[in-house]
């Protein structure tokens, strides 16, 4: 029965998909099978389709492209060692190079890549100077100012755009820092600021959420904190155990993020990638985090934004995705890496995956340990850790087509949305999310049943229902006054047997 409902819904699908190209212009392009290289998505089912890429691997960046003065006056081009952030505001890629213990900064003219400065050093207010010790990431806003981990020297440093000292940040005066039992040290990994100028960090093996510091440079709470998971039979067996058996016992503590970034509304985003790989579909591994810390992440999907649904342990990469990194566009879309297979899975921002692509390898867009990720403009900068480098992907055409498209519907012109989804179609036949798109952008317009048509199609019940519930809404609408007409014609008719049925036993009583 199951595959009998999937070969009627794939006949569905290709009506439409043949639909559409029949009325397709003549100056319509089809895609390539030369330019799919190795993109795909999961269709309804689980199942993994290959799909056009909407983004292609076009160079590297690396450190020996750039030189830089020394103190002896010489000028030295030096790689990249083990870098662990990256962050690009404008047109400029500032580079944590963690090994060499330094900041650079890259500008791109439109053509090329230059070196703008190395940055080892910065200045207090007595012109003290502060050397870095493995830079782990960076923040830079509009007018130029530098947030960077300095995770060597377990410190936070605010810094102007001349590398003079705004504030410092260090080890905060609470748990579990002030613990003499625990000796954690403060390790500062990924960060970011807000619109408000509040400074949040994800420190190494912190568990309670992301650090928050205020505009002073104060250690004001923990925000975010990861939900506690347990076992509910083992919660109940623990009344029953001695001491020395509940200390042997895992502990119900919350998992630590490894990432957080920010989108253009101020939400933050967080990555985690510690949790029990058999419950990686409600792990929710990446989360939008409001201003009280809640994660308020949209996933309406077929599936969560969890990477891989299906995956083997082949090349000795075991176990589900796990997310290290996460980027945000403007239409609410994101990406994430997965360090497990190097790979990059885009979400809109329903939670509905748009495609993914990666892989671990040796060749141009493909990698050994990514890290971070970052866009200019569309264009993504993914960073390797292991391979020492920056790889640069280009918007395809399939996808500028996918990005518009949920552009104008977010701007509600729905009949944009469409159009540009049909083109997609006409890229790709098989892709789920463009019927379901189209159907959206009908469902708006308030053509209900075709709208209905294209989920039926993809065997989207949640839009379905929606579309039907107000398909009937708008029939009954329509159709009340005739209800009520016919409703009036039964009243009289039945009135009228009974008028004409009461006269004929009167004339037979009268007989």
């Amino acid at each position: 029965m199951r595959k009998l409902k999937k070969f009627g819904s794939l006949l569905a699908a290709t009506a439409i998909a043949v639909t559409g190209i029949f009325t397709t212009p003549s100056d319509a392009v089809f895609a390539d099978d030369a330019n799919t290289t190795y993109s795909y998505t999961y269709d309804i089912w689980g199942e993994m389709q290959s799909s056009p890429d909407a983004y292609r691997p076009t160079k590297h960046i690396s450190g020996d492209m750039f030189e830089f003065e020394q103190e002896d006056g010489s000028m030295v081009a030096k790689n990249f060692v083990e870098p662990q952030g990256q962050f690009i505001r404008g047109n400029k890629i500032y580079v944590c190079d963690t090994g060499n213990n330094r900041i650079v900064e890259i500008a791109f003219d439109g053509k090329e890549y230059k070196g703008v400065r190395e940055i080892k050093e910065f200045f207090g207010e007595d012109g003290e100077s502060l050397t870095l010790n493995k830079p782990y990431d960076i923040f830079v806003t509009d007018n130029e100012e530098m947030i960077i981990s300095d995770y060597g020297n377990e410190r936070v440093l605010h810094v102007d755009k001349e590398a003079k000292l705004i504030k410092m940040m260090t080890v905060p005066d609470v748990t579990p820092f002030n613990d003499e039992t625990d000796a954690r040290k403060f390790q500062p990994q990924k960060l970011i600021m807000d619109t408000a100028g509040r400074i949040y960090v994800q420190a190494e093996k912190i568990n309670k959420g992301l650090l928050e510091f205020d505009t002073e440079g104060n250690f004001t709470q923990y925000v975010g904190a990861s939900p506690v998971t347990f076992n509910m039979i083992d919660y109940i067996w623990r009344f029953f155990m001695t001491e020395a058996q509940i200390a042997a016992q895992p502990k119900f503590v919350p998992t630590e993020y490894n990432n957080v970034a920010i989108d253009s509304e101020g939400f933050m985003y967080v990555t985690l990638a510690t949790f029990d790989d058999n419950k990686y579909l409600t792990a929710n591994p990446v989360r939008r985090l409001n201003s009280t810390g809640s994660d308020i992440l949209v996933r309406n999907g077929n599936d969560p934004p969890c990477g891989d649904l299906k995956w083997d342990n082949a090349g000795g990469y075991n176990g589900p995705s796990h997310f290290y990194d996460v980027v945000t566009f403007d239409n609410n879309s994101y990406c994430t890496i997965d360090q497990t297979r190097g790979r990059i899975f885009a979400y809109d921002f329903q939670g509905n995956l748009l495609y993914a692509f990666g892989g671990i390898g040796n060749r141009l867009g493909y990698f050994r340990k990514p890290v971070a990720i970052d866009r200019m403009g569309d264009s993504l900068f993914v960073m390797d850790a292991q391979y020492s480098n920056i790889t640069v992907f280009e918007l395809t055409e399939f996808g500028e087509l996918i990005n518009k498209a949920l552009r104008e519907y977010q701007n509600a012109d729905y009949d944009k949305s469409a159009e540009y989804w049909n083109n997609v179609l006409r890229l790709n036949g098989n892709y789920d999310l463009a019927y379901i798109g189209v159907g959206r952008a009908l469902l708006r317009q308030e053509k209900y049943a075709e709208a209905m048509d294209y989920f039926k199609a993809k065997r989207d019940r949640r839009n379905y229902s929606k579309a039907f519930e107000q398909y009937r809404k708008e029939q009954i609408e329509d159709h009340i006054g005739d209800l009520v007409k016919a409703l009036i014609v039964v009243l009289i008719g039945v009135w009228l047997i009974k008028k004409v049925r009461k006269i004929q036993r009167e004339v037979r009583e009268c007989d």
